[in-house]
C-alpha cells in the first residue's frame, strides 16, 4: 500500500513552511502513489511557497493575535470560527491518513479538527521555546517532534521524539570547499569573508549595523556576501563593490556557507538548524520581535555550550568591534566554536520525522 493521503499545515514564516516542505519531499520519496495537501492561512507566504514547491494548498482566513487592542483581535473570534468550519470541509473532503502540523497560525485550526475527527496528528516544535499552537494542540497529538532538550516543559514526555529540524536537502550534504565558494561569488581567497544571512524578508537594525560598520571591515580586509533580504535590496545595494556582494536573497546558500568564515545571522529555528550542520563560527543577533522572544533562547541554547556568539540588538553599538575583532584574531575561537556548534548539528532530521509517521501509519 502506498496510496495514503498526508495533509500538512504551518506557515506564517518560512521557518513552519519549509519544515513541512521538507516533511512532504521525504515521504514522497517513501510513498510515490500518495496524495497531498496543505492548508496555509491566506494572505501569508506559504501561498506562494508551495505551489513553487509542486504541492496544492487551501488558504484559512486566520491570522494570530495581535499583542494589543486591534481591528485584527476583534475578528479573530469570527476568522477562528470560520477557519475551524473551512478546515473541518477541507479534512471530510480530502481523508487524510495522517495530519501533521509545523506550527504557525493556519495548523491550528486544522490540527484540532483532524484530532476531533479521530485523524492520528503529529506535531513538529522548531524552537527551544514552543509556540502557543502546538502548546494547545499536544494533548491530542500522538507525537511530537521537537529540535531541543527539555521540551517537557511544555508538552507530555511520553509524546516527546527529539529529531531535529528539517533543513534544506542542499545542505544535509557535504558543503562545497571553500574556494568554490569564493569563486561563485567573485571574491578574494587571503581575505576573511564575513557572510550576513537575514531570512527572506530581511533585517533592519542589522542592515543599519552592517553599513555602520563598513570602514571597520574594509581597515580589517574583511569582505561581505551581504544578504540584505528583498525589502531592503533597493537602500542597500548601492553598496556593491570590490569587497561587497548585496543580494536580496541567496540562491545558492550551500556556496555561501562555503566561502564564509565567520556568520552574522538572525536566531530563527531553521537558520539555527542549518548553521549547526554548516559548522562554522557565528554571532546571532536575535529579532527581538518574535513571539515568547524565542529566537534569544534558540541562540542561549547554543552559547551554553560555547558554540556560539550572542548579540542583542541593543548592545550591537558598544559590544560588536570588540567581540568581532576577538573572533579575527583568535583563529582557535573560531575553530572552537565552529566545532562545537557542528556537534549539535542533527543532519537526519527529516528522515527521523518521516520514520515516526510511519510509525502512525
Amino acid at each position: 500500500m502506498g496510496n495514503y493521503k498526508f495533509i500538512l499545515s504551518g506557515g506564517g514564516t518560512g521557518g513552519h513552511i519549509y519544515p513541512a516542505i521538507a516533511i512532504a519531499d521525504e515521504l514522497k520519496s517513501r510513498f510515490p502513489k500518495a496524495e497531498f495537501l496543505f492548508v496555509g492561512a491566506k494572505d501569508k507566504m506559504e501561498m506562494e511557497k508551495v505551489p513553487q514547491a509542486g504541492y496544492n494548498i487551501k488558504g484559512l482566513w486566520i491570522s494570530g493575535l495581535q499583542r494589543k487592542l486591534t481591528l485584527k483581535n476583534m475578528l479573530f473570534p469570527i476568522k477562528l470560527i470560520s477557519s475551524l468550519i473551512n478546515a473541518r470541509k477541507i479534512l471530510k473532503e480530502f481523508q487524510p491518513n495522517v495530519a501533521i502540523g509545523t506550527g504557525g497560525f493556519a495548523s491550528g485550526p486544522v490540527l484540532k479538527v483532524a484530532s476531533d475527527m479521530g485523524i492520528p496528528c503529529l506535531l513538529q516544535e522548531q524552537n527551544s521555546y514552543a509556540g502557543i499552537t502546538n502548546k494547545l494542540l499536544a494533548k491530542k497529538a500522538v507525537i511530537i517532534c521537537v529540535a531541543y532538550n527539555n521540551m517537557e516543559r511544555f508538552f507530555p514526555k511520553e509524546k516527546v521524539v527529539k529529531t531535529g529540524n528539517p533543513v534544506r536537502a542542499d545542505l544535509s550534504k557535504q558543503l562545497p570547499e571553500r574556494s568554490f565558494g569564493i569563486e561563485e561569488f567573485e571574491l578574494n581567497a587571503n581575505k576573511t569573508t564575513l557572510l550576513i544571512i537575514e531570512g527572506s524578508l530581511g533585517a533592519l537594525r542589522v542592515n543599519q549595523l552592517i553599513e555602520k560598520e563598513l570602514t571597520f571591515f574594509k581597515e580589517n580586509e574583511v569582505q561581505l556576501i551581504w544578504q540584505c533580504g528583498k525589502r531592503y535590496y533597493e537602500t542597500y545595494k548601492t553598496y556593491e563593490s570590490e569587497n561587497i556582494r548585496v543580494r536580496p536573497f541567496l540562491n545558492k546558500m550551500s556556496y555561501a556557507f562555503a566561502a564564509a568564515d565567520i556568520i552574522i545571522s538572525r536566531a530563527g529555528a531553521s537558520s539555527v538548524s542549518e548553521l549547526c550542520l554548516v559548522g562554522k563560527p557565528v554571532i546571532f543577533i536575535p529579532s527581538p520581535n518574535v513571539a515568547e522572544d524565542h529566537q534569544t533562547k534558540n541562540a542561549m541554547s547554543l552559547v551554553k555550550e560555547n558554540a556560539a556568539i550572542l548579540i542583542s540588538e541593543e548592545d550591537l553599538d558598544n559590544k560588536f568591534e570588540n567581540c568581532f575583532s576577538d573572533l579575527l584574531s583568535q583563529p582557535q575561537l573560531r575553530n572552537e566554536l565552529g566545532g562545537n556548534i557542528k556537534q549539535m548539528a542533527l543532519p537526519n532530521a527529516t528522515k527521523d520525522i518521516v520514520d515516526e509517521i510511519v510509525k502512525i501509519l
